[in-house]
Parts: C-alpha cells; sequence; structure tokens
C-alpha cells in the first residue's frame, strides 16, 4: 500500500470514529501528498486544533512517523463557511487540487477523496 493509500485509510478511519464519538462530522475531503483539505462540523464543545492534532497523529502513526520526524507542519489553517459562501462551490475548489498540481487530468480520477457524511448547506 503506498503512502497516500495508508494516509487515506488511516484519515476515513479517524473521521469515522468522530462521528460514532464525538459527534465530529467530516462532509467531504481530499488527501493531497503534502497536506489535506477536509469539511467538517462540530458542536459548540468542538475543538477543531484537537481534532486536527489528534488527526495528524493518527495519520502519522499509520505511516510509521516518529517523534524524530515530524511529518506536519505546526498548526493548520482554517476556513469558517459564511452564509453567502457556497460549500458546493468550495468543494468544487478544493477537490480540484489534484488537477491544479498536474497529478490527474480529472478531478474524478483523484482516488484520495471522499465523504463521510453529509454536510452540504446550500
Amino acid at each position: 500500500m503506498d503512502r497516500l493509500e495508508t494516509a487515506h485509510e488511516a484519515f476515513r478511519k479517524y473521521a469515522l470514529k468522530g462521528v460514532e464519538e464525538f459527534n465530529v462530522g467530516v462532509g467531504r475531503y481530499v488527501i493531497m501528498p503534502d497536506h489535506m483539505h477536509f469539511f467538517v462540523r462540530g458542536d459548540n464543545q468542538f475543538n477543531l486544533g484537537k481534532w486536527v492534532n489528534g488527526l495528524k497523529r493518527a495519520i502519522s502513526v499509520a505511516l510509521g512517523g516518529t517523534n524524530n520526524r515530524p511529518l506536519w507542519q505546526p498548526g493548520f489553517f482554517d476556513h469558517l463557511l459564511r452564509n453567502d459562501e457556497s460549500y458546493a462551490q468550495k468543494w468544487e475548489y478544493v477537490r480540484q487540487n489534484p488537477v491544479r498540481a498536474g497529478l490527474v487530468d480529472s478531478a474524478a480520477a483523484w482516488r484520495y477523496q471522499g465523504k463521510i457524511v453529509t454536510i452540504d448547506r446550500a
């Protein structure tokens, strides 16, 4: 299994655990060779930073990462979708990442994407 497949499997496992145990929903996502994009929702008690750190840790462990060499940059970048923004438009931009990176000819051909739960807003 290649690194992206391993990361994808670990991402899905962690995201499904979040749905079952913590009422955290991961919508659509794309796993890239050096980063990932995903849409996530949680209740008022949801701590995105803590959740992302757990996700990074889970994927690092799956990839055989050690504490000697970090696999991830510190922190993360987030963006809150506002009422006037379309989830569908943001998703289309995100899913085109592999095409813009020259990894595939069409977004549909990228194997490392999917959806855990439906969180569409529009």
